[in-house]
């Protein structure tokens, strides 16, 4: 009797419920590794929750969708990092699933399964999975707009046209690169007979309309804060470097994808052993404006991301790598043919499964080791909790007053700011960035001022003094790091600002 391995088998006769167990496994995976081993937020995502609590249309962290989500998922779960690391996850998994859905439209249930369990690995290692900002919300609006512009466009739906709207418009309320990606849309849709038959009707007018007045809010904060500027562009003198810049960013992006050549070639005839009869995952034939949709999105898209981030020299691609690769998955499946032989099936799983799994088992090697070679501190290792409640109960034992606001280094003072009393963010080296809060109004309600100590008697740094020329330095606080290792305890200076008439 031929024997075919389970997995093979539930592709082809489940192959939602493979997609289904694999996202929810990394999920699971990604909040085991949140809960047990951060005891602080990752990235900067403390300071995206202290911008969240004030609800501004805008700010220099960019559309507002993002940070009011993340201020609603903190406070839906009880001041718990808990809800925003679900958020996180909960994009994650809808990106998958709304790929799945795109990739089933166009190559079939059976291939649909590949193309995502391809896609994994890509985002797995390109971009961070709990560090939930514009660049994870990002990736399903994304994903959703691919999936209804192909129902638009290739399937004649025109019933998808609400949703589309609906995604495009908060969309533009997450990431400044969301004009690219529509514009990347209407491209593809003008230069395919397809894509122009759809947009003769209404039905584009109305999309247009909805979108508009999702947007406006932050339009309009844009043209009163004076933003909306063209960017430089680079001098001849500096094209060089622009250009050895964007071969380092496109670089990083082939890194971040480098697990699907890596497949690929273990599922060749090469690797393979001989005589071996390997099991089929069959597909319908691509129809050519689908292969074109896949392929244009699979590459103009990375390829525009990376030329704009080069001439403009921005540190990162644009719409981060998480949202440019969300389509190599399926190009490859698409460019792979009708008839797709699993060689070395159990090989390719154990690969896959290291893949997907390597990122997580990085970050925890390294809080676990990493401190014990002396090297750079691990932000996810400072004790969050503990640092909050000892300067907020602090303040109130020495004012008798709830601590309202917090100065100094921003990482340190985002981390208080966390805290169940959710004191304000003062960042006093740019005040213009928390316009909810300025110099006067700080010396008014008081707070706390905190910076790295260097001494033990807690120095202030000379521009914290410059700022805050009249405080008195406090005796340093330590506080245990979860692994010290070889590292020295973090020591935090803090001075008291008191408030006036007290």
């Amino acid at each position: 009797m031929r024997f075919t391995s389970l997995v093979i088998e539930l592709i082809r006769a489940r192959p939602r419920l493979i997609v289904w167990i694999a996202v929810l496994l990394q999920a699971a995976m990604w909040l085991f590794v949140a809960l047990v081993f951060y005891r602080s937020p990752p990235g900067t995502l403390a300071a995206l929750l202290a911008f969240g609590r004030e609800y501004q249309v805008g700010t220099d962290l960019g559309p507002p969708l993002p940070v009011w989500l993340a201020d609603i998922a903190y406070r839906a779960a009880g001041g718990h990092m808990f809800g925003v690391y679900v958020l996180a996850e909960l994009c994650e998994i809808a990106t998958f699933i709304a790929l799945y859905h795109l990739s089933r439209a166009v190559v079939g249930s059976q291939q649909a399964v590949l193309a995502v369990l391809l896609t994994m690995t890509v985002l797995a290692f390109s971009s961070s999975a709990l560090d939930f900002g514009p660049l994870i919300l990002a990736r399903p609006l994304w994903a959703l707009l691919l999936l209804h512009s192909w129902q638009i466009i290739g399937q004649r739906r025109g019933n998808a046209w609400f949703a589309w709207s609906i995604e495009a418009g908060l969309l533009l309320l997450t990431t400044p690169a969301a004009i690219f990606l529509l514009l990347l849309i209407v491209v593809f849709a003008v230069s395919t007979a397809g894509g122009r038959r759809t947009l003769r009707g209404l039905d584009p007018l109305f999309a247009l309309i909805v979108v508009a007045v999702l947007a406006l809010p932050y339009a309009v904060w844009l043209m009163r804060a004076e933003t909306l500027t063209l960017p430089a562009l680079p001098q001849l003198a500096e094209l060089n470097v622009r250009a050895l810049h964007a071969a380092w960013l496109f670089g990083g992006l082939v890194i971040g994808a480098a697990a699907i050549p890596a497949l690929t070639f273990l599922n060749t005839g090469v690797v393979a052993g001989k005589g071996e009869e390997p099991p089929i995952i069959y597909r319908p034939p691509v129809e050519p404006l689908a292969r074109n949709f896949v392929y244009f999105f699979a590459f103009a898209l990375p390829l525009g991301a990376v030329l704009i981030s080069g001439v403009l020299g921005l540190d990162s691609v644009v719409g981060g790598p998480g949202v440019v690769l969300i389509m190599s998955g399926l190009a490859v499946v698409v460019a792979a043919g009708d008839l797709i032989a699993m060689r070395r099936a159990r090989m390719l799983r154990m690969v896959w499964a290291a893949a997907v799994a390597a990122p997580a088992a990085g970050v925890v090697l390294a809080i676990l080791f990493l401190p014990w070679t002396g090297a750079n501190e691990i932000a996810t290792s400072m004790p969050a909790r503990a640092i909050s409640d000892f300067f907020d109960e602090s303040f109130a034992r020495r004012t008798n007053h709830r601590l309202r606001a917090v100065a100094g280094e921003t990482q340190l003072a985002s981390l208080i700011a966390l805290h169940s009393g959710r004191p304000h963010l003062f960042i006093d080296a740019d005040p213009a960035r928390t316009p909810w809060m300025n110099p006067t109004k700080f010396s008014e309600t008081g707070g706390v001022v905190v910076w790295r100590a260097s001494d033990t008697a807690g120095t202030p740094p000379p521009e914290i003094l410059k700022r805050f020329p009249g405080i008195v330095p406090e005796v340093p606080r330590a506080f245990e790091w979860l692994v010290t290792g070889r590292q020295q305890l973090l020591r935090i200076g803090w001075a008291i600002v008191r408030p006036k008439g007290t």
